[in-house]
Order: C-alpha cells, then structure tokens, then sequence
C-alpha cells in the first residue's frame, strides 16, 4: 500500500525517476533560527623560531548561557621562509576545552561584529564569545580544563626538512589540512555550550631553531538555540 508524505505546507513529497522512485529531498543546513551560520579566516603573524613544545595557536571561546554554538570544520595550513637548522618532526592538535571561565589573550583577537563572518546579511550577529591567533609566539591560556593532554579532536604531524628553502616555488610545510570536518550530510558538529570551545596548538615536540614560518586557520560554525 502507498503512502503519501505531506509537507507543512500541504505539499505532498515527490519522487525521482522511473525505476527508483527514490523520494526528493533538499539538504538544508541547520534550523538556526534567528541566529545563523559563520566562516572565519585568520593568519599569523611571522612566527618566532623554536616555537615551544604544547603552545596555544589558536583560541575559539563560547559563553553564551542560552545558544549553542556547532563547530563543523576547523582547518590550518601552514609555511616557512627561513629554513630550520636541523630537520625536525612537528604536529598540530586540536582540542576540546571545558570550564572556560576566563578568555586567553595576546595574539590578534577576531572581531566578529556587525555581518563580520555571516554567510547571509540577514543571519544575526555571531554570539562567540572570543577567538584569537598567535602573532609571533603562544597564547596566554586564561582560564580553562583541555579534555586531555595527549588525547584531542583532530591531529597531523608532519617532517620539515633543512633544505634550500629560499629557491623553492612552494614554501609550505602544511597544505590546507583539516583537524575537525563534520560538514559532510548527516555528520555531527561539536557542540559548544556556555564556557566551551577549543584550541589549536603545536604538538608534544619543539618547533626548530631558526626556521620562521606563518600558519591560517579557517573555522566553520553555526548558531542555534537547540539541536
């Protein structure tokens, strides 16, 4: 027996095709309601060389009591214009933060007013609370718990090498890489409630002396009052 699928509106759903008939949905982004959806792009400065093992790179910070904030994809990419004096092996973390009762400082901090990061005009101003970048060296941590130190939401490691940087056409260590993606259909976002957020940071190994190098980081949120 057939069934006929009615929307709110009254209309009943379609189907595709003659041989299927597989019903035809359009995917939406989620019900944000009077808030929205963000993407931001933030670049270092030159970063200092011997950059110390376990520093804060970046900072993402929610507080709002009300909303939450859904975190779906945080990237970095990263290079180098001084070579390192001896070859080296690096990592990037990304990891959840709890309990984050006071922003970090130093670096540059986003500024998301106004449509600043909105992927529509109308779409509400974001309600994040901080989000900072290094400008040559760590961040200052405030006040907050790290889910684990060896254990996180996305890792990558990588070789940096002590070659003839200077002739080389592509100076990057780190292509675009993604340490969170839940964009894809149906994948879950992480979740951000009041005082939660995550951080970005070089892993358990020391950076090498003398290479200077600048990292980009691209995140990809949305805003909603539940889900």
């Amino acid at each position: 027996m057939a069934i006929q699928i009615q929307g709110n509106g009254g209309t009943l759903a379609e189907v595709d095709g003659t041989t299927f008939r597989a019903l035809r949905v359009t995917a939406r982004p989620v019900n944000y309601g009077a808030l929205g959806m963000y993407r931001m792009g933030m670049h270092s400065g030159t970063m200092a060389a011997a950059l110390a093992a376990n520093a804060e790179l970046f900072q993402f910070r929610w507080a709002d009591a009300t909303n939450l904030g859904l975190v779906y994809k945080a990237s970095l990419s990263a290079g180098a214009n001084v070579a390192a004096t001896a070859a080296a092996l690096g990592s990037f973390v990304m990891a959840a933060a709890r309990a984050w009762t006071v922003a970090g400082t130093g670096g540059t901090r986003a500024v998301l007013t106004g449509n600043i990061s909105k992927l529509r005009t109308s779409m509400g101003t974001s309600l994040v609370n901080d989000a900072g970048i290094s400008t040559t060296a760590g961040l200052t941590a405030g006040t907050k718990t790290i889910d684990h130190a060896t254990s996180n939401m996305g890792a990558v490691a990588f070789g940096i090498g002590t070659g003839a940087i200077t002739t080389a056409l592509d100076l990057t260590f780190l292509p675009q890489t993604a340490l969170f993606d839940a964009a894809g259909e149906g994948m879950h976002p992480l979740i951000l409630a009041q005082n939660e957020g995550f951080i970005i940071r070089n892993g358990a190994v020391a950076f090498p002396a003398a290479m200077t190098w600048v990292f980009a980081v691209n995140v990809l949120w949305a805003e909603a009052a539940a889900f």
